[in-house]
């Protein structure tokens, strides 16, 4: 009986809950002309990152990224309110079945066994082996000139034990777990159904361009004379695609060839929003740019993608030798000393660092590597100029820009909308190469400061968590 009840309890509160949300009201903007200040905050109810299944159809769908731990990044104002709100929630939430199993089946944080470090010496190797560590890679970090190493640990010993064990052997040296990061998307089960878009075809699909002013240059406005190469740390990019066959592009693979191959589904979009070809169906941003597309990621057993905090520096520091000044990473996870280290010399370097903030919700703690002081974070609205329901929010956030409902390529052929902080990087990142074209001086922190000082104010006055500094501004960039 007392099951039966409770049962019936559960399903009156989940029609509440879903009563509650059909009767919502959004407010909403003009899309074109967007008020410097908006008095009310609504969310965009719309799909999360695409769970694109590889196919070619026109359609819409989305997904979520993955949370990461405090630190890094400036902070504007106390979040310990919010973090107990989080934890009242997660806490009293009610454990379903479906719940229980999906935490049953999380995927881990960090790598099994395994530890990175960074300026491991030879002779510190030595000492190591003789405890029972080895060496399962190493390269020479050129970022730092110190070696990038990681470990395999000793049997019986548990991760928090050896990172102490190594730590307290070399002082200096930088170690932490062996990270995994995620691209920002979600499995096609946990994918809301949304009717397919309208067709698009040529210079018709603007990519939402129209709401950052992309093709309403100011008057007056210089011409780009000559794009910077502009990197992406994702998945695999398919260069098949008829957006990209034209592309100048370069493909780089550091995963392991004995690992599955990652999907193309959400670098193949990434890709296409910055340099699509003008005439076809996924047309870029930036056409005429050269991209540098290094796939860290590969695939698992739950047909998910992952990437390690020891290949994603690989890929910071091979994209800073060939002398990148601009690096969109569309991905998301933990907290990691050694990304961080990372993230501080490419930025010594010069280099501008665009993330996604991330799609785990208003309440989550930041992720990483948005959430680092080096890197600009950015968020997503919708054609109205509301934020993504799913974005996440705090004081690192940077810059706003349209994220819910992009027109971009498919994984196969074809294109589809898509949805997530993901797919709003590019937009920051591509005004980051027409600001870098022209005026060539600029270095990453003027980069930054210039793009938030045009961004048009949204939300409360000045800084906030939602927008950051606000929508990005490309009209007064100059024209590629």
């Amino acid at each position: 009986m007392l099951n039966c009840l409770y049962r019936h309890t559960g399903r009156l509160l989940r029609s509440a809950s879903l009563l509650f949300v059909a009767t919502g009201i959004v407010t909403t903007a003009p899309s074109l002309m967007l008020s410097a200040e908006f008095s009310v905050v609504s969310a965009a109810y719309a799909d999360d990152d695409d769970g694109d299944d590889g196919g070619s159809d026109d359609g819409g769908s989305g997904n979520s990224g993955r949370s990461g731990s405090d630190g890094g990044k400036r902070f504007r104002g106390p979040q310990t309110l919010m973090d107990y709100l989080d934890n009242r929630r997660q806490i009293q939430a009610p454990r379903t079945r479906s719940t229980a199993k999906k935490r049953q089946q999380a995927a881990p944080v960090y790598e099994p066994r395994r530890l990175v470090a960074l300026g491991l010496s030879d002779e510190n190797i030595a000492q190591l082996q003789q405890q029972g560590f080895s060496v399962a890679d190493r390269v020479e970090m050129r970022l730092t000139g110190a070696q990038l190493t990681r470990l395999q640990i000793p049997a019986k010993m548990s991760l928090q034990t050896a990172r102490q064990r190594v730590s307290a052997l070399v002082p200096d040296a930088v170690v932490d777990f062996n990270h995994y990061y995620q691209p920002e998307q979600t499995s096609a089960l946990e994918t809301e159904t949304k009717p397919a878009p309208a067709a698009c075809n040529g210079t018709d699909c603007t990519l939402m361009r129209d709401l950052i002013g992309w093709n309403e240059p100011q008057a007056g406005a210089a011409t780009c004379t000559s794009l910077p190469k502009i990197g992406l740390i994702d998945t695999a990019v398919n260069p098949d695609h008829e957006s990209l066959k034209q592309a100048r592009l370069e493909i780089i693979r550091l995963s392991d060839d004995e690992l599955p191959q990652s999907g193309t589904q959400h670098g193949t979009a990434v890709a296409a929003l910055l340099v699509g070809a003008e005439n076809s169906r996924a047309p870029g941003l930036l056409p005429q740019a050269e991209l540098i597309a290094v796939d860290v990621f590969h695939g698992t057993k739950g047909d998910n993608n992952r990437a390690t905090t020891y290949d994603l520096i690989r890929a910071i520091d091979l994209l800073a030798e060939k002398q990148v000044p601009l690096i969109n990473m569309s991905l998301s996870g933990p907290d990691n000393l050694l990304l961080q280290k990372a993230v501080e010399a490419a930025a010594q370097r010069k280099i501008t660092l665009v993330a996604a903030a991330g799609n785990e919700g208003p309440h989550a703690k930041p992720v990483y590597p948005a959430a680092y002081q080096n890197v600009i974070a950015v968020t997503a609205v919708d054609r109205n100029g509301n934020p993504y329901r799913r974005a996440v929010r705090g004081e690192h956030i940077d810059l706003a820009a349209p994220g819910v409902g992009v027109w971009t390529a498919a994984s196969v052929s074809g294109a589809r909308q898509k949805t997530g902080t993901s797919f709003a990087a590019p937009f920051v990142t591509a005004a980051a190469a027409r600001l870098k074209a022209e005026k060539p001086d600029l270095d990453n922190r003027q980069i930054a400061e210039e793009l938030s000082r045009q961004a048009k104010d949204m939300g409360k006055p000045g800084h906030d968590p939602v927008f950051g500094w606000g929508l990005i501004n490309a009209q007064s960039l100059c024209t590629s």
